[in-house]
């Protein structure tokens, strides 16, 4: 739409809609690539130290990306039904339900995922909305 002249108010309205209706699938991939870009950071940071230690990779393999369409983009969830996901992210000390007693250090994996991601994702949604008004 840049740079273009438009002759009449009904040639603006059509090359708004147009554009509208790119806004919703680009802001929605480029969610979806984050929330990709997400899991993989989780899931590489949950693979030893400074993050946890798991051997087995189940844990590793727990981490699921679901995506959510909206009107005009997308939600993504990234998770895990695993247990022991946020004793591995925040630590704990003390008695858990069975009486055993821990006194287990945090682990980040989730929250140094998120420091990388987090200054940067408002401007590769706004490029990707930009591309699809463009």
């Amino acid at each position: 739409m840049t740079g273009r002249a438009f002759t009449t108010a009904e040639d603006l309205s059509a090359a708004l809609t147009q554009a509208a209706s790119r806004v919703g699938p680009a802001a929605a991939a480029a969610v979806q690539a984050e929330a990709m870009v997400l899991q993989a950071l989780i899931q590489a940071n949950a693979s030893g130290r400074p993050g946890p230690n798991a051997p087995t990779g189940r844990y590793r393999a727990s981490w699921q990306v679901t995506i959510h369409p909206l009107g005009h983009g997308a939600t993504a969830m990234v998770g895990t039904f695993a247990p022991q996901a946020r004793r591995l992210e925040l630590g704990f000390t003390g008695a858990d339900a069975l009486g055993r007693v821990y006194a287990q250090p945090p682990f980040p994996h989730v929250a140094p995922a998120l420091a990388v991601l987090q200054p940067t994702f408002p401007a590769r949604l706004a490029t990707a909305v930009m591309g699809a008004i463009g």
